[in-house]
């Protein structure tokens, strides 16, 4: 199983903002790790709109933290950003074109793997991602 690219972008993003002080711009954000502004600003928009973070306009804007690193749950934005009906053809509300579906025990065994993943992802916080802000940080400096 593979995060998808948006759902790896908004974890970094996030880890990012819980480290730093202040507001931080998505060029910086991109810059600093690497990646891609133009999917980053899409990343950004996603998490403004879902409430993870604020946006501030302007010149000298940027993204911070809505709420403190401890309260963003790491299972809620996987579960967020991720969309698991594709996972395996059987998963398409529309029952895909797999004959053996209706008595095949594949789907509800990947489906119980999927939950236990998210489950699992449910323990940690954004906060714990991090662990000591300082130590985190030093990576850029």
């Amino acid at each position: 199983m593979r995060l998808s690219v948006h759902t790896d972008y908004a974890l970094r993003t996030l880890m990012y903002l819980a480290a730093h002080d202040g507001h931080q711009s998505i060029a910086t954000i991109a810059d600093q790790y690497g990646i891609s502004k133009n999917h980053l600003m899409k990343v950004a928009q996603r998490l403004v709109a879902e409430g993870f973070v604020d946006s501030i306009r302007g010149r000298s804007g940027g993204l911070l933290l809505n709420q403190p690193a401890a309260a963003i749950n790491v299972g809620h934005v996987v579960r967020t950003f991720e969309e698991y009906g594709g996972f395996v053809e059987c998963f398409d509300q529309a029952g895909g074109d797999c004959i053996v579906t209706p008595v095949c025990g594949l789907r509800h065994v990947l489906a119980d793997g999927i939950e236990a993943f998210l489950r699992h992802l449910d323990g940690y916080s954004v906060a714990d991602l991090i662990g000591d802000r300082t130590r985190f940080r030093s990576v850029w400096e």
